[in-house]
């Protein structure tokens, strides 16, 4: 069991899913994490254009590289088809690639890509949040987390006194106690991500040139 003596310093119920490209969940500082449905309302098919993009990006289209900033429409399901989270109908998700602001086995796979390119990614728990480890559990007392949160299965987000997060679950409540688990919720899953490249701007230069 891992001790709790700095691990967890501030506990929040978290009220929707995790996002879960992202390398440390809590990153993007807008809470809209809200489960989006994949379409708003009776809207009749949207007009596909004609002619399919051709898979080839326009000439000079910049590349994603180390230091690109990187807009993404993503749709992450399990290995069984079932969607665990988009932003389909939201704002994109936007990154700096290189920065491991989202999951590293993703982000080596959008090494190279365009906008308007599409991909389907799928991986292994080694490559998204890793095995299980059944010894990543801690103990803490019960008044540590909101009243309102006190059921087995809850998802709390709980960061350390230098404000780094991590997500937990609620494994087991004792009288006192609350034993909690340290693995990501989606920690020995295989990820299955449908990603298009919304926009690339090249990495940023220096600072702004001299002129006489």
């Amino acid at each position: 069991m891992i001790r709790a003596d700095h691990v967890l310093a501030v506990l929040l119920l978290l009220s929707s899913p995790l996002s879960a490209i992202a390398q440390t969940p809590p990153a993007p500082a807008t809470p809209e994490q809200t489960q989006s449905a994949p379409g708003p309302a009776p809207a009749p098919a949207a007009p596909a254009p004609a002619t399919p993009a051709p898979a080839t990006p326009t000439t000079g289209a910049p590349a994603i590289e180390d230091g690109s900033t990187v807009q993404l429409e993503y749709t992450l399901s399990d290995d069984a088809g079932a969607v665990i989270d988009t932003n389909k109908g939201g704002a994109p998700l936007t990154y700096t690639h290189g920065e491991r602001q989202i999951i590293p086995g993703l982000e080596k796979q959008l090494s190279g890509m365009h906008a308007g390119e599409q991909k389907h990614v799928v991986l292994k728990p080694e490559d998204g949040y890793g095995p299980v480890n059944p010894s990543a559990e801690t103990e803490v007392p019960k008044d540590m987390l909101p009243p309102d949160s006190l059921t087995v299965g809850a998802h709390l987000m709980a960061r350390n006194a230098q404000g780094e997060g991590r997500p937990v679950t609620i494994k087991e409540i004792k009288e006192t106690t609350v034993v909690l688990d340290l693995n990501h919720p989606l920690a020995g899953k295989t990820l299955v991500f449908d990603i298009k490249v919304l926009d690339v701007a090249p990495p940023k230069t220096g600072g702004p040139k001299s002129t006489n």
